[in-house]
């Protein structure tokens, strides 16, 4: 039985029909760290506040038995991890997102041409967008940018400070051939 279509198939084609996407892994590495490094903070932070809102809502009925005891500190536990973990979860998203603005701050300062500026504008970015999701009063939104910016200049610096130290090893490489 013969087979007949109008576009061959990919193993008689020397190129077969796929759409490639190049996402720079900045996209998915640094908010995918930031997303761990808040998963690990909310997992921390919601358990403990949890546990300790667990012991002020029990502290006028202490369990007197020992199974009492038990089944307190079971509950307890739960009520932990499930604190732990809705914290978790807001912690990663909102690090997450912050990350990915930054992100996409720095990659369209490059984009536009302004390589030298990215980091900066990164920065400058990132806090205006933070200031204004959480409503800041302008004195702290302008030491939210004051930040921002501090925090961008310190990864231009370090940026140019790892430059600067790769030129001076290719020149010692040069030097000694």
């Amino acid at each position: 039985m013969s087979e007949s279509s109008s576009r061959p198939s990919s193993q008689d084609s020397k190129q077969p029909y796929s759409i490639h996407v190049d996402i720079p892994p900045r996209f998915y590495l640094l908010p995918g760290g930031a997303m761990c490094l808040g998963t690990a903070i909310g997992l921390v932070r919601g358990s403990r506040a949890a546990g300790l809102r667990f012991l002020a809502e029990n502290a006028h009925r202490p369990p007197t038995t020992v199974g009492g005891w038990y089944f307190y500190n079971k509950t307890k536990n739960y009520k932990m991890m499930l604190g732990g973990l809705s914290k978790a979860g807001t912690d990663a998203a909102k690090l997450g997102f912050t990350a990915l603005a930054w992100v996409t701050f720095e990659e369209g300062f490059n984009h536009f041409g302004w390589q030298d500026m990215g980091e900066i504008g990164a920065g400058l970015g990132t806090a205006g967008v933070f200031a204004g999701v959480y409503r800041l009063p302008w004195r702290t939104a302008s030491r939210v940018v004051m930040l921002g910016v501090l925090v961008g200049m310190t990864m231009r610096t370090m940026r140019w400070g790892k430059e600067r130290l790769a030129e001076e090893a290719q020149a010692r490489k040069e030097a000694s051939q």
